[in-house]
């Protein structure tokens, strides 16, 4: 199982990645905040998506502060995954949480 952990943290950065350098691309390889997040919201299954992963990213984060309150992760660890979540995104950061938690059953 920590290998299919493994192969989503490549997948977690590699496929975000890849849409942000077409969306450079695609705007004469020029980086355009405004531009960004007006696409974003152009139609409301985008909006969707934005929604679900907000919560989803906001309750990692949540998880996260909690486990480093009870002793549970290290200051590392979370600083860890805290930067895996604000430079690449819940994409990387949940699937390293797990590769780095996980425990096969004895």
């Amino acid at each position: 199982m920590k290998k299919v952990f493994a192969i989503l943290c490549i997948a977690g950065i590699a496929y975000p990645y890849y849409y942000i350098f077409k969306f450079i691309e695609i705007n004469n390889w020029e980086w355009s905040t405004s531009l960004f997040f007006e696409q974003i919201h152009q139609n409301y299954a985008m909006s969707i998506l934005i929604a679900d992963l907000t919560v989803a990213a906001t309750t990692f984060l949540i998880f996260l502060i909690y486990k480093l309150r009870v002793k549970a992760i290290s200051n590392y660890q979370f600083f860890k995954y805290l930067l895996s979540l604000c430079m690449v995104g819940f994409s990387l950061a949940l699937p390293l949480y797990l590769y780095d938690n996980y425990e096969k059953n004895k």
